[in-house]
């Protein structure tokens, strides 16, 4: 593949387009030295300017490691340690698979947002905690984004860590990830609803790109100092040696809602559905996945109001609550077990 090397005068073009607003017009010597620094991190590829020894609990307890991904590992601990403490409450995490919202162009609300708050109350009322991940402040909030997966698990499953260690790059600028913030969402979580709508017969881009970087949840390595960070040879060597592809979010319950106005629901939801199940998480049941359209083949500008008349496909958001819910409270209380748990898996990967 072509070379991605930026020459300086390139990479100035492009670091200078973030000081367009004339504010910066009197910031110009500061601009220069800001930028100066910035090329050489990126010419010396300081991907992890700032590290420490990975310590006790690492196939290399001397290996230097970035003090983000240590962090985000500590985040994930803790995260699991709520996931299992019996006297806390079970968790549940609501996706809104949703890039619009009323703070940015479209100028409304989405009509996913207002299932997601439909369907909020009823796990409130099983006595459980929630935590809403709202993908639209991708497009409505500064600073949120996530970045793609860049697929080293096709290289070997053991590249690909977790948490994902590819980012924060501070040398290609790529910072400020929220995927770090979303791991132990998914981690604390007894049960995970997506709520979203089809966008030309796929997930909406936000809930794509974080499936995509979910990747490491399924299979993926935790213990970067085993690889020596990314190094392709020694992940081949560890695969190769025979690698067990751990599911870090099996037995997770989830349900699912998706709506569309005209075609694509029913395949996105059983795409889903296929996905969390080859990360050996647990439907709820077929109640707990629905799929339908608000307005079919109607204009788009009385979407609302269709959703206001359709009690039938608010009532099917809600039984999809209600049977995560049930699943959540029963499996942890042991009367739902999962028929999968304990059984060798001879294709694993």
């Amino acid at each position: 593949m072509p070379p991605a090397k930026l020459s300086r005068e390139e990479f100035e073009r492009r670091y200078r387009r973030g000081f367009t607003d004339p504010a910066f017009d009197p910031l110009q010597r500061e601009i220069d030295a800001i930028i100066g620094a910035a090329w050489d991190a990126y010419s010396h590829s300081r991907k992890a300017p700032r590290t420490s020894r990975a310590g006790p609990g690492f196939a290399d307890p001397t290996y230097e490691v970035a003090i983000d991904w240590l962090a985000a590992r500590r985040e994930l601990m803790e995260a699991q340690r709520r996931h299992d403490a019996a006297d806390e409450p079970a968790r549940i995490l609501i996706i809104n698979g949703s890039s619009r919202s009323e703070h940015t162009c479209p100028g409304e609300m989405s009509k996913t947002w207002r299932l997601v708050k439909l369907a909020e109350p009823v796990f409130r009322e099983m006595g459980l905690a929630v935590d809403i991940l709202d993908l639209s402040r991708l497009a409505s909030e500064f600073g949120r984004r996530i970045y793609p997966c860049k697929s080293c698990v096709a290289t070997a499953m053991p590249l690909c860590h977790w948490p994902c260690s590819c980012y924060p790059n501070y040398s290609l600028g790529q910072t400020g990830d929220w995927m770090n913030e979303i791991y132990p969402l998914w981690v604390a979580a007894r049960g995970i609803l997506i709520v979203t709508p089809v966008n030309w017969y796929h997930a909406p881009t936000g809930l794509k790109a974080m499936m995509d970087r979910l990747v490491c949840a399924d299979g993926g390595n935790p213990d970067p100092t085993s690889t020596h960070g990314k190094h392709a040879d020694e992940a081949k060597a560890l695969e190769l040696k025979g690698w067990p592809y751990p599911r870090h979010l099996a037995g997770r319950h989830f349900g699912i809602v998706v709506h569309g106005d005209r075609a694509g629901a029913e395949t996105l939801r059983r795409s889903l559905s296929d996905w969390l199940t080859d990360m050996s998480l647990v439907s709820s049941g077929r109640a707990g996945e629905a799929d339908g359209y608000l307005g079919y083949m109607e204009p788009y500008a009385t979407s609302h109001a269709a959703l206001d008349r359709d009690t039938a496909f608010q009532q099917e958001t809600l039984n999809a609550a209600r049977a995560l819910g049930r699943a959540v409270l029963l499996a942890r209380s042991g009367r739902l077990e999962n028929p999968s748990e304990g059984l060798d898996d001879p294709n694993p990967k």
